[in-house]
């Protein structure tokens, strides 16, 4: 699946979500926000090679990430963890870039990032791989996660 099928999913998901407050928001405003919160409008967004190198090593959110990138079922990730996971600058700017409050955005993430790492990271998919080309294969990604997950 290329980016723009994973962004357009995610849009979809977001959009079909139970959250009144994202629900009727146009799918490509959504796509636009996620595109600029993972990183292919060529802006400072976050790359989903670094969410998942990032949290490899990190206990429960670690494990929960994995989930997502292995095989089996996605576990599910709390809206409250998603601030465990990107900065609350990246946060707040999502959030600006639907017209909805933070919390919004938190859940809209929460129910749409392990589907779309999934996919990103599937047999099928060859993102992950460009991604890490892009950067200079694994040790390009570890260099850069410092400054993907800066906090404010």
């Amino acid at each position: 699946m290329d980016l723009t099928n994973l962004l357009q999913m995610g849009a979809s998901m977001i959009q079909n979500n139970d959250d009144d407050k994202t629900t009727g928001i146009d799918t490509n405003t959504i796509t636009n926000a996620l595109g600029s919160l993972l990183g292919s409008n060529g802006g400072n967004g976050l790359d989903l090679s670094s969410i998942v190198s990032a949290v490899a090593s990190n206990g429960e959110l670690g494990k929960i990430v994995s989930s997502w990138v292995g095989s089996g079922e996605n576990a599910a990730i709390h809206p409250d963890q998603i601030g465990d996971l990107i900065s609350s600058d990246k946060l707040s700017e999502f959030a600006n870039n639907l017209g909805v409050d933070v919390e919004s955005a938190k859940k809209a993430l929460a129910d749409t990032l392990p589907n779309v790492v999934d996919q990103a990271t599937n047999e099928d998919s060859s993102l992950a791989a460009n991604l890490l080309d892009k950067v200079g294969g694994i040790d390009g990604a570890m260099d850069m996660l410092g400054g993907f997950f800066n906090k404010a």
